[in-house]
C-alpha cells in the first residue's frame, strides 16, 4: 500500500497538470458550476414561462434581445471592475446580483417580473467571464491557457446539460409556470452556496500596477474606463476576429430563443419539456467531449481551424434544425449544436492572447461590449422573422452565418507566437 500512494499522487499530480487545475482555478469552476446549475434550470425554458404568464413573441424576442445587450454592458463593466478592484471582489458583486435576481422573479410571477429580474441574472457569465479568463492568464503558464478557458468550459457545460433536464423535471411535474418558479428556489439557493465557496476558496490576486505612488510607493490602478481609448490598443488582428464573430452570433441569435418553441410546439412531432432537457444534454455533453482535445492541440499549433470549423457548424445548424420534425431527428441537431463549440474555447483563448497584457479584462469586455450590442438586434429582429415564418427566421439566420465563415477564412489571422 505504502508504495502505491506515491504513483498515485503523481497521476493525480499530472492529470491536474495536464488539465491546467491549480488552486486558484478550483474556486472559481466550483462557483461556475453552482450557480449555472440553479441558472440553467430555469433559464432555458424562460420563452415558455414567458408565453405561459401571458406574454407575447415580442416579448420572447426583447427577452433574447435585453440578454445580449446587457451581455454587452456587462462584460465591459465586468472586465473593467475586475482590473480596478480584483476578481474575488468583482465576483462576489456579480452573485449578489444575481441572487436578487432569483428573487424578483421567485416572489413575482408575472412575465414583467421576469424580463426585471433578467437584467440582474441573465448575463451572469458575461459580466464574469472577464473576471474568471483572467485569473486564468494570471496563474497559467502559455502553454495551458488554451487548456485553462477549455476546463472553465467545460465546467460552464456541466449545469448547462443538467439544469435543463432538473427544470424539465419540475415542469413535468408541477406545471410550467409553478415549476419554473422552484426552478428560481433552487438557483437562489445554489447561488448562496456559491458565494460561500468562492470568498473561501479563490485567492486575491494582486492588480497590475500600472501607475506606482510616488510618495508611498504603493500600486494605483488605473485601468481604462473609456471604450473609446481602450478601442484604440485593440489589436488589428481581433478587430478581424471580432466582425467575423458578430456575423456568426447573428447566425446563432436569430433563431436562439426561439429553439424550444421550435422543439415543443412548431415541429410535427413536438416533443416534451423532459425530452428537450435532454436534447440539450446531449447538445452540451457532445461539446464536452470535444474541448479538451481540441484544447491540447489548440495550445501546441494554429488556432485559425479549430475557429474555422466551429463558425461552419454554426452556420449548418440553421438549416439542419429546419428540417428536424421529430425526436430522433433533433438528436442529429443538437449533437451538431454541441460540434459547434468546437473552436469555442481556442476562440476567447485567441482574443486573450491578441488582448494587451496590462488589460486582458477590459480588452476581453470591450470586445464583447461591441460585439452584444450588435448582437442584440439580430435577437430582436429575430422574434420579427419569426412572426413572419419560423423558415425565414432559419434561413436568416443561415445567410448571416455563411458571410461569418467566408470572412473569416479569408481574412481571419492566428494570434503571433512569442519568441
Amino acid at each position: 500500500m505504502k508504495t502505491r500512494s506515491p504513483g498515485l499522487t503523481g497521476l493525480t499530480e499530472k492529470m491536474a497538470d495536464f488539465l491546467a487545475l491549480r488552486p486558484g482555478t478550483v474556486g472559481v469552476l466550483g462557483m461556475v458550476v453552482l450557480v449555472g446549475m440553479g441558472e440553467r434550470m430555469a433559464e432555458r425554458f424562460l420563452p415558455i414561462y414567458i408565453l405561459a404568464l401571458g406574454g407575447s413573441a415580442l416579448a420572447v424576442g426583447l427577452l433574447q434581445a435585453m440578454d445580449n445587450l446587457l451581455s454587452a454592458l456587462y462584460s465591459f463593466s465586468g472586465g473593467y471592475l475586475s482590473d480596478r478592484i480584483g476578481v474575488k471582489r468583482s465576483l462576489l458583486i456579480f452573485n449578489l446580483a444575481a441572487m436578487a435576481g432569483f428573487a424578483l422573479v421567485v416572489l413575482i410571477p408575472t412575465w414583467q417580473a421576469v424580463l426585471i429580474g433578467a437584467v440582474l441574472f441573465i448575463s451572469w457569465s458575461a459580466i464574469s467571464m472577464p473576471a474568471t479568463l483572467s485569473l486564468m492568464y494570471t496563474v497559467l503558464p502559455r502553454d495551458k491557457r488554451t487548456m485553462g478557458v477549455t476546463m472553465h468550459a467545460i465546467v460552464r457545460r456541466i449545469p448547462m446539460a443538467l439544469g435543463p433536464i432538473l427544470g424539465g423535471v419540475l415542469i413535468a411535474v408541477w406545471g410550467e409556470t409553478d415549476g419554473i418558479r422552484l426552478a428560481f428556489v433552487a438557483a437562489l439557493v445554489l447561488a448562496g452556496v456559491a458565494l460561500i465557496l468562492q470568498q473561501r476558496m479563490i485567492p486575491d490576486q494582486p492588480v497590475q500596477c500600472k501607475s506606482p505612488d510616488k510618495t508611498s510607493g504603493d500600486c494605483e490602478l488605473v485601468p481604462e474606463k473609456n471604450p473609446i481609448l481602450l478601442y484604440r490598443r485593440m489589436p488589428g488582428d481581433m478587430k478581424g476576429l471580432l466582425v467575423s464573430d458578430i456575423l456568426i452570433r447573428f447566425c446563432e441569435q436569430i433563431p436562439f430563443a426561439f429553439v424550444v418553441v421550435w422543439c415543443m410546439q412548431v415541429i410535427a412531432e413536438p416533443v416534451s419539456a423532459v425530452q428537450f432537457g435532454l436534447l440539450t444534454f446531449i447538445e452540451i455533453a457532445t461539446a464536452m467531449l470535444v474541448y479538451i482535445p481540441v484544447a491540447y492541440m489548440a495550445d501546441r499549433t494554429v488556432k485559425k481551424p479549430f475557429v474555422t470549423v466551429s463558425f461552419v457548424l454554426f452556420t449548418l445548424f440553421p438549416l439542419v434544425l429546419m428540417h428536424s420534425q421529430s425526436f430522433s431527428w433533433l438528436v442529429g441537431a443538437f449533437v451538431l449544436s454541441g460540434l459547434k463549440e468546437f473552436g469555442e474555447p481556442t476562440r476567447k483563448s485567441m482574443i486573450m492572447d491578441l488582448a494587451p497584457e496590462d488589460c486582458r479584462a477590459g480588452m476581453f469586455g470591450l470586445y464583447y461590449l461591441i460585439r452584444d450590442v450588435f448582437v442584440s438586434v439580430a435577437a430582436l429582429g429575430g422574434a420579427l422573422l419569426w412572426m413572419i415564418s419560423p423558415q425565414v427566421n432559419l434561413w436568416t439566420a443561415f445567410g448571416f452565418g455563411v458571410a461569418g465563415t467566408v470572412g473569416f477564412i479569408l481574412f481571419g489571422r492566428d494570434a503571433k507566437k512569442e519568441a
